[in-house]
């Protein structure tokens, strides 16, 4: 028996892009465990492109900013899928066409629309699939590693997870009335991503971000995924209502002395 141990269930994956996604790796982890994994993608053309790398996986298309299209997925997989384990929840977007702009100009279209598919989606899959989802079933979404801290280049998509990180514990609270459903998120640091290639001025955050974490080494995605793993798993059973940090560090070592050295070009 593997530490998992969650051969033959079955967990849903919404997210997977390509194969640099949270979500693909996670669904890779699960599959090497012997689960059964669903695939939910965007499109029909991500679907596509996803068959190529997934050749053998059962994937569905939702948009989830269509509350009808995730109450037709939950009744589809209803008819193949008794019965689901976990959900695992890595869908986030941000409208950053236009580049760069300072928070205060923040487009109230682009705001509501990231809510709407970063952060309110999750309450819609949860409610669509609860009475699909095992009794101890757990929901795991994919957050970052702090929304107190404001960075610039980020800009409105840290208060949109600053929402997501508040629903996690509102959905745990709300579903422990009648199940033992558990929410928690996985709250990364910098990672190297396809999703992140977009982000204006990603690409010096993230290398700065490999200097202040303690190992100087960047966070791999991989490592969310396992934790993410873990979480869907009954091995974290204890874990409920909580965001788990994984950043290898960097939150402790804002103080680094190699970068205060550098930032004040003093010498010793």
């Amino acid at each position: 028996m593997s530490f998992l141990n969650i051969e033959n269930k079955t967990f849903l994956i919404f997210g997977v892009a390509n194969k640099k996604s949270v979500a693909f790796l996670v669904g890779r982890v699960l599959s090497l465990e012997e689960a059964e994994v669903v695939y939910v993608v965007r499109s029909q053309d991500i679907k596509d492109s996803v068959c190529k790398f997934l050749p053998e996986a059962d994937i569905y298309v939702c948009d989830v900013e269509i509350e009808e299209d995730i109450k037709r997925l939950a009744e589809e997989i209803s008819k193949k899928y008794p019965r689901i384990h976990g959900i695992l929840h890595s869908i986030a977007f941000a409208n950053y066409e236009k580049g760069f702009r300072p928070f205060y100009e923040t487009r109230k279209e682009d705001f509501l629309q990231s809510v709407d598919i970063s952060c309110f989606s999750l309450i819609g899959i949860a409610n669509a699939f609860k009475d699909l989802l095992d009794k101890n079933g757990s929901v795991v979404t994919i957050s970052i590693s702090t929304t107190k801290m404001a960075a610039e280049n980020y800009g409105y998509m840290a208060p949109v997870k600053a929402a997501l990180d508040s629903t996690v514990c509102f959905l745990a609270k709300s579903f422990s009335s009648f199940s033992g459903v558990r929410f928690n998120s996985v709250n990364a640091g910098l990672l190297k991503t396809s999703a992140s290639a977009g982000i204006p001025g990603y690409v010096e955050a993230y290398l700065f971000a490999e200097q202040l974490i303690l190992r100087k080494k960047a966070l791999l995605t991989i490592e969310v995924a396992n934790t993410a793993s873990f979480l869907l798993s009954d091995c974290s059973s204890g874990i409920n209502a909580q965001g788990i940090v994984v950043d290898c560090g960097m939150s402790v070592n804002y103080f680094d002395k190699e970068i205060i050295k550098k930032a004040m070009k003093v010498d010793n």
